[in-house]
């Protein structure tokens, strides 16, 4: 087997990921797989994983494919070894641990929402801030943002394909909260997750409607709803989601279904509804933007497919077009295979790690930014406030930074 010149490989860009459940699983995935199908100029090694059990970070080291293993963040952060911390732990560890590793001359990627309020969100940018000027950069994980198809609606959007945007419309159906007997799992908890429905779904169907109109929501008007008050505890100290269940119960302090509108800088209405409680519904992203010129329209269940109508056609043959986002000339597509052949979900976190080490060689700013997260978070804490003042229409302070 011919083996690679040493002297040609990329330089080494060293990964410590803090975390291990779902979305530590996920961005392994990415990590592992980057190198493989792009070409890329520095080459990502998978370093170091943290997380407090040492059995089980220890077994996620080597399931994943991480060197070593650390049962203390701080000693991640501190190795020589890592050059950029993936952050894919729960809400409420977030700011700390993001703002250390930037203060100690690491790059950072963090999991959305960016944080669980608005004052850690804007103490984390302000850390990018600090940190950009020494050469270090953040992103936020928002990785819908890099199904090919999204990808590509955003540049027929850009493109003027819609004309000027009158409507958007996105939900985010899930069900794996309809029986009430399901454990009082770290998401189900204010004091780790910030919130329920509206962060962790909410703030992915924010972020692709602000993305995807290149705008940002001036004000909102919203309801919350907890329909089950009250779950099982969980045994020790578990945060898993599928834990087994515990004596007693607890409170459930966070909404298990958000709804609410908004107004877009431009004028566009748009209207959300973010739930885990929607029987039959797995992973139900849908979204549909109105123009003057045309329509898109997307389910994350079908991401290969995006639904596109030019409303200036004539109207004999005018419709939707089914376009299947799998060409070579799509978004991320030239690294993976011939035309025709579908991608999947992991593929997400691939494309984001990629985008994530271009930017870092190259030195330009990554997207999306901790400002993009920080502008999430006070869609987030806006619709919060709008719920409990009985849904009155509540303003959005906008962050001094443009949306990308």
């Amino acid at each position: 087997m011919e083996q690679r010149d040493s002297r040609t490989a990329p330089p080494a860009l060293g990964v410590g990921m803090v975390g291990y459940a779902f979305m530590g699983a996920a961005h392994s995935q990415g990590w592992r797989t980057v190198g493989h199908v792009f070409d890329l100029p520095l080459r990502p090694v998978m370093a170091a994983i943290a997380g407090r059990d040492a059995h089980a970070v220890r077994a996620a080291a080597d399931k994943h494919g991480w060197a070593a293993a650390e049962t203390d963040w701080r000693a991640l952060v501190a190795r020589d070894d890592v050059q950029l911390v993936d952050i894919c732990t729960p809400g409420d560890s977030h700011a700390e641990i993001a703002i250390a590793a930037l203060e100690a001359g690491k790059h950072v990627l963090c999991e959305k929402p960016l944080a669980n309020s608005v004052a850690e969100a804007e103490a984390m940018l302000a850390a990018a801030d600090a940190a950009r000027a020494r050469g270090q950069l953040a992103m936020v994980g928002f990785n819908y943002r890099r199904v090919p198809a999204l990808t590509y609606a955003r540049r027929l959007i850009a493109d003027g394909r819609l004309g000027t945007l009158r409507h958007v419309r996105v939900s985010y159906l899930q069900d794996w909260l309809v029986d009430p007997e399901f454990p009082l799992t770290w998401r189900l908890q204010r004091e780790h997750a910030g919130s329920g429905a509206l962060g962790d779904l909410g703030a992915h169907i924010v972020d692709l409607a602000q993305y995807l109109a290149g705008e940002v929501l001036v004000g909102v008007s919203a309801q919350l709803e907890t329909f089950v008050k009250e779950r099982p505890r969980l045994d020790g100290a578990s945060f898993g989601p599928t834990a087994p269940g515990g004596t007693g119960r607890g409170p459930v302090t966070v909404d298990d279904a958000a709804v609410f509108t908004g107004r877009l800088a431009s004028g566009a209405l748009a209207t959300f509804e973010a739930t885990r409680m929607a029987s039959g519904r797995k992973n139900a992203l849908r979204l549909e933007m109105n123009g003057e010129s045309g329509s898109l329209a997307f389910d994350l269940e079908r991401l290969n497919e995006l639904y596109f109508l030019d409303h200036r056609e004539p109207a004999a043959t005018a419709g939707f077009r089914r376009i299947v986002v799998t060409e070579a000339e799509h978004p991320y597509l030239e690294g993976w295979w011939p035309p025709g052949h579908a991608l999947g979900y992991e593929h997400t976190f691939t494309h984001q790690a990629r985008d994530l080490v271009e930017a870092i060689a190259s030195g330009t700013d990554p997207v999306p930014s901790f400002a993009d997260g920080l502008q999430v978070q006070r869609v987030l804490a806006a619709v919060e406030e709008s719920a409990q003042k009985n849904s009155v229409y509540t303003p959005v302070q906008a962050v001094e930074a443009e949306v990308r």
